[in-house]
């Protein structure tokens, strides 16, 4: 065996061509790994839609997407896409609390694609920023009843108080709702309204355009600028988006011959047509009974 210099310089020489030849080939089969990690997107925005008339069943479904959204640790923040008029008063007041806890945990950006009245104006208050379209219509903070139809021939009332609210008591009521209301768009919109408070109360409708003039609504911009506006809030620089479909709402669907307002009225499941109390609505165009509508109804 040789033991020259020469033979002992070539063998670290091929041993250390060896090594990074080795290496080389390792960090081609990890580059890859490496790769897809640095490029996976910082988190996700979820769009959780509103759509048509506000029910108890979906008012619901989006209680769900938003219960989801916030036990979900992928998702960062959500954007609201709110196409409706509004509808029951109880059904949007629970919207509304759904939609200020899951603002309290994370960016919440509402969008508003045609029309964000009454009730569901009253559901997106809590939304950090409001996004509005230049034609589309806002507003609309009111509410109103509907009167309990009149007692069947020959009902027997189990007390005197029973389905007979007086005027002054349905009043009382739509008047409590009405301070939640307009003091809840006082306590989420006051940093930048134009509006006092007995203008808001008013209960008019604007134009996304003006709505955006007087405080109402924050910035014109589609579902896509929201979209980006929730992933600055989030500080995500990269992110993905994850569309909730929107859920099927019940009831019977109608439309106003007036102003194309759209109201939901449900029939009793035992065909018992009188109700104790007035149906109390925050909902925007022309409210008709089941009676003056029962030949139009469309699907």
């Amino acid at each position: 065996m040789s033991n020259s210099p020469d033979g002992g310089s070539l063998t670290k020489a091929q041993s250390y061509a060896l090594v990074v030849v080795a290496a080389v080939l390792l960090s081609a089969v990890l580059a890859p790994v490496a790769y897809d990690r640095a490029t996976q997107p910082d988190g996700t925005v979820a769009v959780v839609s509103i759509e048509g008339p506000i029910t108890s069943n979906s008012a619901t479904a989006v209680q769900e997407d938003l219960r989801e959204a916030r036990e979900n640790e992928s998702i960062d923040a959500v954007v609201l896409n709110v196409d409706s008029p509004g509808g029951g008063a109880a059904a949007s007041e629970q919207l509304y609390l759904s939609v200020q806890r899951t603002a309290a945990e994370m960016p919440v950006v509402a969008s508003v694609k045609s029309t964000g009245a009454s009730g569901a104006y009253y559901a997106m208050l809590p939304a950090r920023d409001i996004y509005v379209t230049p034609a589309s219509i806002v507003g609309s903070v009111g509410v109103r009843a509907a009167s309990p139809a009149p007692s069947l021939p020959g009902e027997v009332k189990s007390g005197p108080d029973k389905a007979s609210a007086t005027a002054d008591q349905r009043r009382a009521q739509v008047e409590t709702l009405q301070r939640a209301f307009v003091g809840s768009v006082m306590k989420h919109r006051s940093d930048d309204l134009e509006l006092s408070r007995s203008e808001v109360a008013h209960a008019k409708v604007y134009t996304g355009a003006r709505a955006v003039d007087n405080g109402m609504a924050d910035d014109i911009g589609s579902t896509q600028d929201a979209i980006r506006q929730a992933a600055n809030a989030a500080d995500l620089d990269d992110y993905e988006v994850y569309r909730k479909e929107p859920p099927r709402t019940g009831g019977l669907f109608l439309l106003s011959a007036d102003d194309g307002g759209t109201v939901v009225v449900e029939r009793s499941p035992v065909g018992y047509e009188t109700v104790d109390t007035p149906t109390l609505l925050m909902v925007y165009g022309t409210v008709q009974t089941e009676s003056e509508v029962i030949g139009n109804v469309s699907a």
